[in-house]
């Protein structure tokens, strides 16, 4: 009787394997067991075993399509038999020509996110001892990052009140409509009422419009932001539109750092130093009353030196020092978004790699997982505000009384 190619003979079969000390040994004998389970599922089939005439044959076997399998211990050459009438394919091993086994795909994954582009990650999983990764394969794979980054996302804001909230857009380029257009990612971040910082949340959007800040921040108060006492933000008119529509009852503080580059492109590059030196002494003052005081000297300052400059920092003043209404401990937390820059610089780090999105769902997948892992890192570490500085807070949104020094007095 013939003998199925893939018949093993258990006992020589291992014999051989361990005299010839292979170092690819559990490949070798995961694809030949493999193999010989697809075969004899065929012959099942057929109604008789390999080359062998029988009445009870339906079917008869028409060779092999091959297809590489991909395992914890490299790529396995899968021998799958082919029927001339008919077809069988093992549903059960393999799926649209390969699959990875789940720990692969965690750690792709996890690449993924670091930063490693699809097109690098081919020469890393074949130290692994696979073959022939697909960009499409390692999307498919860091999918698995969804469930994580929808929890995320959507998690409750239980943490508050979030007295203190930073809010920042970053540009992306997408695929849309056979064309590269610009989309931008809403962020949101707060400190908790234990002190530490939070991720809120982030939104892509087609543009920073009023529609689109509004909505961002009516999820946030649906999932429970509230009792918010400060924001923090450039002066885009949607966030104040939204602000004043969603939390009516925080104050706006303009980030001083976005100011000053405004400013900067109002003088000559050789006078912008001597500008910049006057507008710094501002926020160098010892308590509130300093603060405003020296603001009104750099405002007599400008008219003399720069009269167009005069007016649009005296009009900005109630925007730029907001924060003199918050305990001075907070001052160097609030008053510009700077706190937030470094955790922009490694969302680009991590999305420069990748350069241009094929769709929004892929920048919501790669964003979402790095400001999660952020926010868990936030939370590890120690607080970014002392409870005094949130009481001290809570007194002022009930007595709103606040002493020259930035201390705080009970309303009278």
């Amino acid at each position: 009787m013939a003998t199925s190619p893939h018949h093993i003979d258990p006992s020589t079969y291992l014999d051989d394997l361990l005299t010839q000390a292979s170092p690819d040994l559990m490949r070798q004998m995961l694809q030949s067991f493999i193999n010989q389970i697809l075969s004899t599922q065929a012959d099942q089939i057929c109604g008789a075993d390999y080359a062998t005439t029988s009445q009870s044959r339906t079917n008869t076997r028409n060779g092999y399509r091959h297809r590489d399998l991909d395992t914890r211990v490299g790529t396995v050459d899968v021998a799958v038999p082919k029927l001339r009438s008919g077809s069988f394919f093992p549903d059960w091993l393999l799926e649209r020509r390969s699959r990875a086994e789940r720990a692969l795909s965690t750690v792709i994954a996890t690449c993924y996110l670091k930063g490693v582009s699809t097109r690098r990650m081919n020469d890393l999983v074949a130290s692994l001892g696979i073959t022939n990764l697909s960009k499409s394969q390692v999307s498919d794979m860091a999918k698995d990052l969804d469930t994580m980054v929808a929890d995320f996302r959507h998690r409750p804001l239980d943490g508050g009140p979030y007295l203190y909230v930073s809010c920042d857009a970053l540009t992306m380029k997408v695929r849309e409509g056979g064309r590269v257009v610009k989309t931008s990612v809403l962020l949101a971040c707060g400190v908790n009422v234990e002190g530490y910082r939070e991720l809120l949340g982030m939104q892509v959007a087609t543009s920073e419009s009023v529609a689109s800040w509004t909505g961002f921040f009516r999820d946030l108060k649906a999932r429970g932001l509230d009792q918010v006492y400060l924001v923090t933000s450039d002066a885009h008119l949607g966030i104040q539109h939204a602000i004043g529509e969603v939390l009516p009852e925080a104050s706006w503080q303009r980030c001083r750092t976005h100011f000053a580059k405004n400013l900067s492109s109002m003088v000559p590059k050789t006078q912008w130093p001597t500008l910049s030196a006057m507008f710094q002494t501002i926020f160098q003052q010892p308590d509130a009353a300093a603060v405003w005081t020296q603001a009104q000297e750099v405002v007599s300052f400008c008219e003399h030196r720069f009269p167009h400059v005069a007016d649009y920092l005296e009009e900005a003043l109630e925007e730029l020092l907001a924060f003199t209404q918050t305990p001075k401990a907070v001052w160097t937390k609030v008053w510009s978004n700077n706190p937030t820059e470094r955790l922009n610089r490694e969302i680009r780090r991590r999305t420069d790699v990748v350069g241009i999105f094929p769709n929004r769902d892929a920048v919501v997948r790669l964003v979402g997982a790095v400001l999660a892992e952020q926010h868990d890192d936030w939370i590890q570490q120690k607080r970014y505000m002392s409870l005094v500085s949130l009481e001290q807070t809570r007194t002022m949104m009930n007595a709103n009384v606040i002493d020259a020094d930035g201390s705080v007095q009970e309303a009278a």
